[in-house]
């Protein structure tokens, strides 16, 4: 008894709470989304809800296990999962491809998503690595080491290819500037290689935000204007593709404030107004560069679904390329204020298969048909209240390595649920990326359990932890 109480002494109940609230709703909208009539019991295998039950109790007995191992495992043997997590997203790459991704390892008769399980292992490497530096005297190896543990899985998730999950890995960018690990270091490395300039400091660091700001608009203008051909009235028959348009207005814009700058500064100021101007051109000629490779080398479906979004293609007949985007915003409209009610769904359920993949990634949409305004409003308000839930968990922590790990576990959660709700109402493509404890399959459902029962686990013992 006593060592019960010791156990979860100093659980967060809280957020243990509101995760099983979560587990309920979304084992509730699978089962109203794929209800066979003709096979109700919930703890029927043969459906889909069936399957989902299986999966919740293993999650569960998943987390239960990661919390009674004592919290100072996860630091220890933290490069040891994640090499594993490795050979695991290494192995799938032989495997048979399933919808046109090598993503699954077959078991038996069931499949695990390696890139799921890879998130946690980065997490707890990551956490190690940054706690076990000083931030105020990082240097240019601390940014390299810090890039390649997130870099190397995102690569392999790239070759299967699995866009959404990729994107998600974006996410740790957020968790090393919170700790102050930025590429200051890296900046003056190449710029205090031009002969008489000497950087002591950058303003990279601390404009994290606005440059990542300004990375996201430039690409976004590469992407509209990639295969776009610019005309202008004034120059008959002048034509530019308009990538090149792209590089050429970067050029001009740079010429400006060349000029504007060299002639407004001193002397000493010059050579350094110079250098970070042509530094500036090729950074954001890269990226625009890069981009533009990038884009036009997707496949025709991935290129047709980020022109939608744009705007760059219309939209097309209900059973055309848009047709993901069109039927879950219908079926998210179609909810209005209060919704149908609990099992009323009538667009967005495996049966009517009005709506593609409806238990899975676009969950949101039957869930939204049946609650409507009010309970999506609800529904997010709880996602916040977890998101808060986990920065305080964060912020109340004497070691560094579990506040790493907490802001890491935070910004997946965050970027799982903003673009996947994007994707429902057309707001991001559709890149295939499961709503957190609500979409029907085990990877994404025991990985997600893994995170939050590592957090309450090394929350529940940060009295015992220093560093």
């Amino acid at each position: 008894m006593r060592q019960g109480e010791k156990l979860t002494s100093h659980l967060d109940w809280p957020l243990l709470i509101i995760y099983f609230l979560f587990l309920i709703m979304g084992m509730a909208t699978v089962y109203s989304t794929s209800l066979n009539p003709e096979h109700p019991n919930l703890f029927d295998y043969s459906q889909k809800y069936g399957k989902q039950i299986v999966w919740l109790g293993v999650s569960l007995f998943l987390g239960l296990l990661v919390f009674l191992i004592d919290s100072s495992v996860y630091r220890k043997f933290a490069v040891p999962i994640y090499l594993f997590t490795l050979v695991l997203l290494v192995a799938v790459l032989f495997m048979p491809p399933i919808n046109g991704a090598r993503a699954w390892l077959q078991l038996g008769g069931f499949g695990i998503q390696p890139a799921e399980f890879a998130k946690t292992g980065t997490a707890l490497l990551l956490a190690r690595y940054i706690s076990s530096l000083n931030i105020k005297q990082q240097n240019l190896n601390s940014v390299l080491v810090a890039n390649a543990i997130m870099l190397v899985p995102m690569v392999l998730i790239l070759l299967q290819p699995d866009a959404g999950t990729f994107v998600v890995f974006t996410s740790f960018l957020f968790v090393m500037y919170r700790e102050g690990l930025t590429y200051d270091p890296l900046v003056l490395k190449i710029v205090n290689l031009i002969p008489g300039i000497k950087f002591k400091q950058t303003w990279v660091g601390t404009h994290f935000i606005p440059i990542m700001f300004a990375v996201v608009f430039l690409c976004i203008v590469t992407l509209l204007l990639s295969n776009n051909t610019l005309t202008f009235d004034f120059l008959p028959g002048v034509k530019i593709p308009g990538f090149f348009g792209v590089i050429i207005s970067l050029l001009i814009f740079c010429l400006i404030a060349f000029f504007f700058l060299r002639f407004n500064s001193s002397k000493r100021d010059r050579r350094r107004i110079t250098t970070v101007i042509l530094l500036a051109f090729i950074l954001s000629t890269s990226i625009a560069s890069s981009v533009n490779y990038l884009f036009q080398n997707l496949a025709e479906h991935q290129k047709d679904r980020i022109e939608l979004v744009l705007g760059i293609s219309k939209k097309d007949e209900k059973n055309g390329k848009d047709y993901n985007r069109n039927r879950a915003m219908a079926a998210v409209g179609s909810g209005g204020l209060f919704g149908k009610g609990y099992t009323n769904a009538s667009v967005a359920t495996i049966e009517s298969n009005h709506v593609p993949e409806s238990e899975t990634d676009f969950i949101f949409c039957p869930y939204a048909e049946e609650w409507g305004f009010v309970g999506t409003f609800i529904l997010i308000v709880m996602y916040m209240i977890m998101f808060f839930r986990i920065i305080m968990i964060a912020e109340r922590q004497r070691s560094r390595f579990n506040r790493v790990y907490a802001y890491s576990v935070v910004m997946i959660l965050f970027y799982h649920l903003a673009v996947n709700i994007g994707m429902n109402i057309g707001f991001a493509p559709v890149i295939g990326i499961p709503l957190p404890f609500f979409s029907y399959g085990g990877s994404s459902m025991m990985s997600f359990s893994v995170l939050i029962f590592v957090l309450l686990k090394l929350d529940s013992q940060r009295s015992h932890v220093l560093q």
